[in-house]
């Protein structure tokens, strides 16, 4: 699944919404533990849901 998400504040962090649709087929809730893996030679961010084996991968257009 590949969508466009919006940066956006939070208090004094930047946050990307999880669109509602990956919420559910994931079954992510609130208080869930991510791995967050930054790779910067590829401009790429993979959260890694632990308790649910699933991956969502982020990828910038360069």
């Amino acid at each position: 699944m590949s969508r466009f998400r919006k940066v956006i504040k939070t208090g004094n962090s930047l946050a990307i919404t999880i669109p509602s649709s990956a919420v559910e087929d994931m079954g992510i809730v609130e208080g869930d533990m991510v791995e967050i893996k930054i790779d910067r030679s590829q401009a790429k961010i993979d959260c890694l849901f632990k308790s649910k084996a699933k991956q969502l991968s982020l990828m910038s257009k360069k």
